[in-house]
C-alpha cells in the first residue's frame, strides 16, 4: 500500500515537472519570437553607408541563408549562418559620390573591412538588446500567468525566475552557442554584394561622340517612357523608329512646356541590364546603353527614369495571367518573386551608377501608373476579373515599393502618376486597351498625366533651398 502511493507521488510530481518544463519550453520559445520582432534593427553607417542590423524570423532548421532588405524586396543571402536565429541586413541609405560607389563595389577599399566589422558589431549589440528584452517577455508571460492564477507573491517570483533563467539559457544556445560563428562570417562580408554572392555591373562609360550641347533634361527607361501605341516623333531616326518613340511621350510634354531641349533615350523593350546599362538588341538593330549616351549630355540638370516592368516580364506576367483561371498560383507567385528580387538588385547597380555621373544632375524615378480601375466589366472579354485585377494590382504596388525605397535610399525623388478616374473602363481612360496598338500603355492623355507628376517633382526640384521631399508624394490627379 505504502509502495503504491510512494509511487503515485513520484508520478504527480514527474508529471508536474514535465509540465512544468513543457511551459518553461513555451514561454522560452513565445519570448523570444516577441523579441526578434520588437528589437528595434541596429544601424551601422561605413563607407557612405548605412545598413541596419537585425535577425530574420526564427526557423526551425540550425543553419541556412540570412537576409538582406533591399528596398523593401527581402533576398535570402548566399552566405549561411548556424544557429536558428540568423541576422538580416537592411540597406538605409547611401551618400552620392564616387567614393561611395568605389565603397560599394571595390574589394579593394580601406573602408570596407571598417564595414565588415561594424555588421558584425552591430549583430552583438543587436544580440544583447534582444535578450534583454526576451528576458523581459518572459517575465511579463510568467508575472500574467501567476496573477491569472492568483498564485502567492513567493510563487509568482520563482515562476519569473524560472521563466527569466529559461529564455537566458535558450538565448545562450540559439545564439551565443549555436550562432557563435555568425560575426566571423559578417567580418567576411566586405561588400554588401558578397551577402547575395553576384558581381556588380561595371561603370557604364560614356559613349563616343560630340557633347550633346543645349540639352537640360534626359528620361531613361522603357515603353512607357518612349510612348509606344502613339504617334511617332516628327523625323524619325531608325532607333526613334525602333525604339517606338513618340511624339506623344512624357518627354515630349515637357520639353513644350518648359521650352526645353529633351533627350529621350527610352526603348520600348527596355530592362536595367539591357537597355540602360548595357547594349539592348531589337531584330537586326543594336541600341546602344542610354546611359552611356546620356552621359554626352553633360548639361542636363535632371534624369528621369521608368524602368521595371520588362525586368519582371510583366506582359508574360499580365497575359498568363488573363489565360490563367487564377493569377496567383504558386508557380507564377514563385516566378514574380525571383524576377523581382533579380530586378532589385540590378536597380541598386543602376541608383550607384545614376549617383556617380560627373556632372551630378537630380534623379526622378518614376512609379508605374495603376491602369486597372473599380469596373473591369470591360476587361471580362480579356480574361480579367475582378480577382484576376486585384492580384495584378498587389504584384505592381510590390514594384513600385522597390522603386520607391530605392529612390529614397540615393536621396532621389519618386513620382507616383495618378490616374484615378481614368483608368480602364472608365469614360475616358488614359490607358490603352487590348484593341489599340499597346494594351496596357499610357495613352496620349495618360503621358500627359504622367508629364503633369513630374513637371512638379522638377518645379519642386528648382526651387532655392528645396528639401528633398518624402518618396511617391501623390501629385493631384490629372484633369479629365
Amino acid at each position: 500500500m505504502l509502495d503504491s502511493e510512494r509511487a503515485d507521488r513520484w508520478l504527480r510530481r514527474a508529471g508536474k515537472a514535465v509540465g512544468g518544463a513543457a511551459a518553461l519550453v513555451v514561454v522560452s520559445a513565445a519570448s523570444i519570437w516577441l523579441a526578434v520582432q520588437l528589437t528595434p534593427m541596429q544601424s551601422v553607417s561605413a563607407a557612405g553607408q548605412t545598413v541596419q542590423v537585425g535577425a530574420a524570423r526564427p526557423g526551425t532548421s540550425l543553419s541556412g541563408p540570412g537576409e538582406l532588405d533591399l528596398f523593401g524586396e527581402a533576398i535570402a543571402t548566399r552566405p549561411h549562418f548556424d544557429g536558428p536565429i540568423r541576422p538580416r541586413l537592411k540597406l538605409a541609405h547611401i551618400d552620392l559620390g564616387s567614393q561611395i560607389d568605389d565603397a560599394a563595389h571595390n574589394g579593394g577599399d580601406e573602408l570596407l573591412p571598417v564595414l565588415s566589422r561594424r555588421l558584425a558589431s552591430g549583430w552583438l549589440r543587436y544580440c544583447l538588446w534582444e535578450s534583454l528584452i526576451a528576458a523581459g517577455c518572459a517575465a511579463t508571460i510568467a508575472v500574467a500567468v501567476a496573477g491569472v492564477r492568483r498564485d502567492s507573491r513567493r510563487t509568482m517570483v520563482a515562476m519569473t525566475a524560472a521563466a527569466v533563467a529559461s529564455v537566458c539559457v535558450a538565448n545562450a544556445v540559439g545564439v551565443y552557442l549555436l550562432a557563435s560563428g555568425t560575426p566571423r562570417v559578417l567580418r567576411q562580408v566586405r561588400t554588401l554584394d558578397d551577402l547575395v554572392g553576384r558581381t556588380p555591373a561595371q561603370p557604364v562609360p560614356a559613349a563616343k561622340g560630340e557633347e550633346l550641347t543645349g540639352v537640360r533634361l534626359v528620361v531613361l527607361g522603357d515603353s512607357t517612357a518612349a510612348g509606344i501605341g502613339n504617334r511617332l516623333v516628327d523625323h524619325p531616326t531608325p532607333a526613334d523608329r525602333t525604339c517606338g518613340r513618340s511624339a506623344d511621350s512624357y518627354a515630349a510634354d515637357l520639353a513644350a512646356v518648359n521650352d526645353w531641349k529633351v533627350l529621350n533615350l527610352a526603348c520600348q523593350g527596355a530592362t536595367v541590364t539591357d537597355g540602360i546599362l548595357g547594349v539592348q538588341t531589337r531584330g537586326d538593330d543594336v541600341i546602344p546603353p542610354q546611359l552611356a549616351v546620356a552621359q554626352r549630355a553633360t548639361g542636363a540638370s535632371t534624369v528621369i527614369v521608368s524602368i521595371g516592368a520588362n525586368d519582371l516580364n510583366w506582359a508574360v506576367l499580365t497575359g498568363l495571367c488573363a489565360r490563367s483561371p487564377v493569377c496567383d498560383d504558386k508557380a507564377s507567385t514563385a516566378y514574380f518573386t525571383e524576377q523581382l528580387a533579380a530586378f532589385t538588385q540590378n536597380y541598386l547597380d543602376l541608383l550607384q551608377q545614376l549617383s556617380d555621373l560627373p556632372h551630378h544632375p537630380d534623379v526622378i524615378v518614376n512609379d508605374y501608373y495603376e491602369p486597372f480601375g473599380p469596373d473591369t466589366g470591360c476587361l471580362k472579354k480579356d480574361g480579367i476579373t475582378p480577382a484576376k485585377a486585384q492580384v495584378l494590382r498587389s504584384r505592381l504596388a510590390d514594384l513600385n515599393t522597390v522603386l520607391e525605397n530605392g529612390a529614397e535610399a540615393f536621396h532621389f525623388t519618386s513620382v507616383r502618376p495618378r490616374f484615378d478616374g481614368h483608368r480602364l473602363c472608365s469614360k475616358q481612360p488614359f490607358v490603352q486597351n487590348s484593341a489599340d496598338k499597346a494594351p496596357l500603355h499610357p495613352t496620349a492623355a495618360g503621358e500627359l498625366a504622367i508629364a503633369l507628376a513630374d513637371q512638379q517633382a522638377l518645379s519642386q526640384l528648382q526651387q532655392p533651398g528645396y528639401a528633398e521631399p518624402s518618396p511617391s508624394a501623390d501629385p493631384p490627379p490629372a484633369s479629365p
